[in-house]
């Protein structure tokens, strides 16, 4: 029996701090969302490499297939195990990265991305190309910074602004967020930019909301 309209919100790492801001991204539902925020205890700290991307693939179905819900989504800005979890559930199935890009695309041609670290790039490059929308990439500039600074409430907004601005000078009309430990910082990246910014969880999020409403 699944709990009317709960959709599971799962981190695929095992920080608390990132796994609390995801949390707390989607605060802004209230009521209306009914997600529930769980994290992978047995996944890496954060999905940094491809051998991290592939390895939370198959505990990620396994929770699927134990917890029922109207909706799953993966949150981590890398949509790691994003197919095999779809082959899992009937239920829909989300990517933030797929999210935020498609929210991205509704405020301009082309966008730009503030990636985690320089190994995440391949993976969001190739989701785009699996989207058809790598040519309306602009720029992507990562942080290389480890999950529990990027969490942080302040220490990482100087690294944040100065990629901000740098994908404004490349010609994007909007900024995604391109890991989820960047929860806390769209207010900084904003007014680096002068850019609407895409926070992945509230993308995702209403995107999981659409597709449990009511038909």
């Amino acid at each position: 029996m699944i709990e009317a309209g709960r959709i599971l919100v799962i981190n695929p790492n095992s920080s608390v701090s990132c796994t609390q801001g995801i949390a707390a991204a989607l605060e802004r539902f209230g009521a209306l969302g009914r997600f529930e925020v769980v994290r992978l205890a047995e996944g890496p700290p954060a999905i940094a490499s491809w051998r991290d991307w592939h390895s939370v693939a198959e505990p990620l179905c396994r929770l699927v297939e134990r917890e029922a819900a109207a909706a799953y989504v993966i949150a981590c800005v890398s949509d790691p195990g994003l197919e095999a979890v779809r082959a899992t559930t009937r239920r829909p199935v989300l990517g933030m990265f797929r999210s935020a890009v498609a929210a991205a695309m509704t405020r301009a041609e082309r966008f730009g991305v503030i990636g985690f670290v320089a190994a995440s790039e391949a993976r969001q490059r190739m989701a785009l190309r699996g989207m058809g929308v790598e040519e309306r990439l602009a720029g992507w500039i990562p942080l290389d910074l480890p999950m529990e600074v990027l969490t942080d409430p302040e220490v990482p907004r100087a690294r944040i602004r100065e990629a901000a601005r740098a994908l404004a000078a490349t010609g994007a009309g909007a900024i995604v967020l391109g890991c989820t430990g960047m929860a806390g910082h769209v207010a900084a990246a904003e007014d680096a930019a002068g850019l609407p910014v895409i926070e992945p969880c509230a993308a995702a999020g209403a995107m999981a909301l659409l597709a449990t409403a009511p038909q």
